[in-house]
C-alpha cells in the first residue's frame, strides 16, 4: 500500500499496502471506503514527495546505477510514487503493483492526468503470492511494504530473483517516527506522542507475529540483501520538515493521523489521553489541532539500497 506514511503502521496494514507505501497487504480490503481513504493516502503520499523525490534522484545518480527500463513499485496505493518514479526514469516502464482495485484505478487516473498513461501500467497482485509473475525489473521499490511480509528474507529473495543483472532494489524502511506537536502541549500529561509511539510499536509486533509465515528477523538491511545474493549499495535517511504554521493540506494530514490512532488505540489509552485526543481532533477546540498555532510535521524516512551483481 503504499508508500504513504512509513511510520503509521496501523494505517499501512488496514488501510494500503501499503505502498506506502503501502500495500498485498490490504487485511481489511473489502471493509474500507476506498472513496474516502484513496484521496488520504494520495494527498498523504504528496505531502511526502519531497522525500521521495530526493530518494529516487540518489538512486538514479548514483555511479552503479543501472540503465532502468522497468520498475517494479511494491505496493503502490494510489500511484503518487509510481508516477515520480516515471518522471524520474523517463526510459522506464512503471508498473504499480497492488492488492486494491480502486487504489489501481486512482494510478491509472493520476498517470492520465500527467501525461503518463503509455509508461505507468498497474498490476494487481497479492504479495507474496503472486511475487514469481511480476516480471522483470531493473528497479524495484518497495516502500514500507517489506514488513508486511511474514517471510521477509524469502520475499527479498524473491525481489533478487527478479532483478536483471545490474538492477537494484530499494527498501524504504525505518527512518524516525513522525513528531506533530511540542513534547508539552498545555493539557494532559507531557509526552503524549512518545505515548502512542509505545502503543503503536507493541501493535506493530503483533501485526507482524500474526502475519503468515511470520519469522523474526534482525533488520540487518545489509546482512539480508547479501543473503539474498544482492550488493548493499548503501543507505540514507532523508527528512521532511514543515514547520509551524502548517499548511491546510498538511493540517488535514495530522487531523486524520490522530483521529486514527485515537479510534484504534482507545482501549491501550488511559482516560487522561483519551479525553487530550479527543480535544485535539475538536474542530472547534481552540486547542485543537485545527486552531492550534504550533502543528509542525517532522519526520524521516530511511532507504536501503541492495544490487545485483
Amino acid at each position: 500500500m503504499s508508500q504513504e506514511s512509513d511510520h503509521s503502521h496501523e494505517r499501512r496494514t488496514t488501510h494500503s499496502h501499503r505502498h506506502n507505501d503501502t500495500h498485498t497487504h490490504h487485511d481489511h480490503a473489502t471493509d474500507l471506503d476506498w472513496d474516502v481513504l484513496g484521496p488520504q493516502l494520495e494527498q498523504e503520499a504528496e505531502l511526502s514527495r519531497p522525500q521521495y523525490e530526493e530518494a529516487a534522484h540518489w538512486i538514479a545518480g548514483l555511479p552503479t546505477a543501472p540503465r532502468v527500463r522497468r520498475v517494479l513499485d511494491i505496493g503502490s496505493g494510489p500511484g503518487v510514487i509510481s508516477c515520480l518514479l516515471a518522471e524520474v526514469f523517463p526510459e522506464a516502464e512503471v508498473v504499480a503493483v497492488d492488492g486494491t482495485p480502486a487504489l489501481l484505478e486512482r494510478t491509472r487516473a493520476r498517470a492520465q492526468r500527467l501525461g503518463l498513461g503509455d509508461r505507468v501500467r498497474t498490476r494487481r497482485a497479492e504479495l507474496p503470492d503472486d511475487l514469481d509473475e511480476l516480471g522483470e525489473a531493473d528497479l524495484i521499490w518497495a516502500g514500507n511494504a517489506l514488513h508486511h511480509m511474514g517471510d521477509q528474507r524469502a520475499v527479498l529473495a524473491g525481489f533478487a530473483a527478479l532483478l536483471r543483472p545490474g538492477g537494484t532494489v530499494a527498501l524504504v524502511e525505518g527512518g524516525l517516527p513522525p513528531r506533530r506537536l511540542p513534547r508539552d502541549i498545555g493539557m494532559g500529561q507531557p509526552g503524549l506522542e512518545a505515548r502512542l509511539d509505545a502503543i503503536n510499536a507493541e501493535w506493530f509486533e503483533g501485526m507482524r507475529a500474526s502475519l503468515p509465515g511470520a519469522k523474526r528477523e534482525t533488520e540487518d538491511w545489509s546482512a539480508l540483501f547479501t543473503a539474498a545474493g544482492l550488493d548493499p549499495q548503501g543507505t540514507r535517511s532523508f527528512l521532511l520538515d514543515l514547520p509551524a504554521p502548517l499548511s491546510e493540506p498538511a493540517r488535514d494530514y495530522v487531523v486524520a493521523e490522530f483521529t486514527r490512532r485515537r479510534e484504534m488505540f482507545e482501549e491501550a489509552l488511559t482516560a487522561e489521553d483519551v479525553a487530550v485526543l479527543d480535544r485535539l481532533v475538536d474542530p472547534e477546540d481552540p486547542a485543537g489541532l485545527r486552531l492550534r498555532p504550533d502543528v509542525f510535521l517532522l519526520m524521516a524516512r530511511t532507504v536501503h539500497l541492495g544490487r545485483r551483481s
